[in-house]
């Protein structure tokens, strides 16, 4: 590496001006991410097939700045499934770039209205419903996962200048919408999108890594949200355990990605004009390239669902069409300091409240996520709330109330600083495992300093967190997937952590729910220390000769208080299927029994050389999940017999 490219510095309204002439077919980008300041950006156009291929840098060696349009079906890259619509991982290698104050970009933009024609849904309200019902009984009542984000699309034809169609969006949402982390338009050769983001996916700022979940979504009456309504949304389980569920997911990523696992803050509001939501951010320390960071994070669990790989094959199972762009993201990778660690710092939204214009099609993509008891019904009525906060924004549907440009973040405030809207939201922390709310020592020496473990993923990515919990407890942990797993691997590892994954554990015709079987049966026979949780514990329960059952309600993203072994503790659970044993039973043969009192259901196991829980114990939800997981470890290895 040589140095930097920089871009030289232009009058960004002499650029924007430059780049609207007619005969121009230059790439044309505009970010307002300050809600001050516009940033107008051009270059050249380079498709690519993979994140590996994104061009930080020049042929001479020199760092470049790049913005790139990552579609939805880069998860291809990390195995999972998809409808393959080719739509290009595009790239623009920035050339010139310049700002121009708001103000200034409203007067040079244009504003006159773009009429749709043929406006609607392509799937209709009743048929959402039912994918809704379908979703719900199907995949979440099955064990398939514990959430899943299932889009449709609203489409209409434009007749009007492309270029000038998706200015003129752009210029309605920078003066409409509210809170967005990214206002943006990016025109390219033949593809416009443009979209008012409230997410950022990930960031990658001078080594510190930055996820934003953002989940529940309040939809604000006509004349405007108020205290009341909104507390209201607070209190609602539904909404609450929606963004845990998706904290829960972007920690496994920031787990994947960061040495220190990475720390909770918030939650906060995200306040937009239509719509208000919850979130926290996590932050972590990484020196990854940020490309590998943008591949292990592909893509965010509030668009797509949980488990991630199980939700891509969901996600292809019950929408019609391939998502193009719809759930990917806008990654802006720009040069860092030359004494940095890495080459780019990273700046990349999710791609949702967005429209894209093609070949005179308009779409604007949303989805709801779908969880055990969602109303099929109220998410139809979500996915009206979004696509309204763009419509409404671009002036495509009559707009409920006009926003006044000049003081644009009075009624934010007044939400946000309500002193009984701020206790509310502090009180979800009390809920909440103080281990990911905490600054975590990577150098701590736990109680099991000098050993060792293999965490096997079942499709599952809290094995990441798990993995990193175990090393926060002193044990040198590697992660080894289910089909790469030998039996050298199980039959050596000084501690087996068999983990959690989505599925029947009964359906041996499934390869992958057949291996773990094989696994924990060669281990439990050989008597080596073995630690099974969630989907592992029901096979090992299977195997120890304990029924299993599927819930009558499943528990994904709950929180209960149970025992386990003469500690009441509370824990996180995501299952569909439970191990069940006759009420009052606390012992079977060698097997020493942790179950409810009342309905047998089974929450722990522990004989000799092998432990096992029920419920998650690295999840946020589970406020005593680290003191549990210490005991059951040392449970596993205390009576090892080789």
């Amino acid at each position: 590496m040589t140095g930097h490219r920089t871009p030289p510095a232009a009058d960004g309204s002499a650029l924007l001006a430059r780049l609207r002439e007619p005969e121009s077919d230059r790439p044309l980008i505009l970010i307002a991410r300050d809600g001050a300041d516009v940033e107008v950006l051009t270059g050249t156009v380079l498709d690519v097939e993979t994140l590996a291929e994104i061009p930080l840098h020049a042929q001479d060696g020199s760092a470049q700045e790049v913005l790139a349009l990552v579609p939805y079906r880069q998860v291809r890259e990390r195995g999972f499934d998809c409808h393959d619509d080719d739509a290009p991982l595009r790239c623009v290698i920035v050339s010139e770039r310049g700002t121009l104050p708001r103000d200034e970009a409203m007067r040079l933009l244009p504003d006159a209205p773009v009429t749709l024609h043929d406006a609607g849904f392509d799937v209709s309200d009743e048929d959402y419903a039912a994918i809704v019902r379908e979703v719900i009984a199907d995949e979440i009542g099955r064990g398939e996962g514990a959430n899943f984000v299932i889009r449709r699309d609203f489409t209409a034809r434009v007749d009007a200048d492309p270029r000038e169609s998706a200015l003129t969006w752009f210029r309605a949402l920078i003066q409409q919408e509210r809170g967005a982390y990214w206002t943006f338009a990016v025109i390219t050769p033949g593809h416009a999108a443009v979209g008012a983001s409230p997410e950022a996916h990930v960031s990658a700022q001078g080594g510190v890594v930055t996820m934003n979940p953002i989940s529940g979504t309040f939809r604000h009456p006509k004349g405007g949200a108020t205290p009341e309504g909104l507390r209201a949304f607070l209190e609602n389980t539904k909404e609450t355990e929606e963004l845990f569920m998706v904290v829960d997911e972007e920690l496994k990523m920031m787990s994947a990605v960061c040495s220190d696992g990475g720390r909770i803050t918030g939650p906060h509001l995200k306040e937009m004009s239509r719509l208000t939501h919850t979130e926290y951010m996590l932050r972590g320390l990484s020196t990854l390239d940020p490309r590998d960071i943008l591949r292990e994070t592909m893509f965010a669990p509030t668009v797509t669902g949980s488990p991630m790989q199980n939700a891509c094959a969901v996600i292809r199972r019950h929408e019609r069409t391939a998502r193009g762009y719809y759930s990917g993201v806008a990654a802006l990778f720009t040069p860092a300091a030359p004494d940095a660690a890495v080459s780019h710092d990273l700046d990349a939204p999710i791609l949702i409240r967005t429209a894209y214009l093609k070949d005179g099609a308009l779409r604007v993509p949303v989805g709801a996520t779908l969880v055990r008891h969602s109303d099929p019904y109220g998410e139809v009525g979500e996915t009206h709330g979004k696509a309204a906060g763009v419509l409404g924004a671009i002036g495509a549907i009559p707009r409920d109330v006009e926003v006044d440009a000049d003081a644009p973040t009075a009624s934010r405030r007044l939400l946000g600083d309500d002193p009984e809207i701020a206790a509310l939201l502090r009180s979800r922390n009390e809920r909440l495992a103080p281990f990911w709310l905490e600054p975590q020592d990577p150098d701590e020496t736990g109680p099991f300093s000098g050993r060792s473990a293999v965490v096997v993923d079942v499709e599952d990515r809290f094995t990441t967190m798990l993995a990193h919990q175990l090393r926060h407890l002193g044990l040198d942990a590697r992660i080894v997937p289910w089909d790469e797993l030998t039996d050298a691997d199980v039959d050596e590892a000084e501690l087996l952590v068999t983990g959690p994954g989505p599925g029947d554990p009964l359906d041996v015709a499934t390869h992958r729910i057949a291996r773990l079987r094989q696994v924990v049966a060669r281990r439990l026979d050989s008597g080596a220390p073995l630690l099974a949780v969630c989907l592992s514990h029901q096979v090992l329960a299977d195997r120890l000769g304990i029924p299993l059952a599927p819930l009558t309600r499943p528990h994904q993203g709950v929180q209960l208080r149970v025992d386990v072994f003469g500690e009441r503790v509370s824990i996180g659970f995501y299952n569909t299927f439970t191990a069940r044993v006759a009420p009052g039973t606390d012992r079977i043969g060698d097997t020493e029994v942790s179950a409810d009192p009342d309905s047998g259901d089974v929450y722990a196991l522990r004989g000799p050389g092998y432990a096992s829980v029920q419920g998650h114990l690295e999840s946020i939800l589970s406020r005593d999940g680290i003191r549990t997981l210490e005991r059951l470890v040392a449970d596993a290895l205390a009576p090892a017999r080789r």
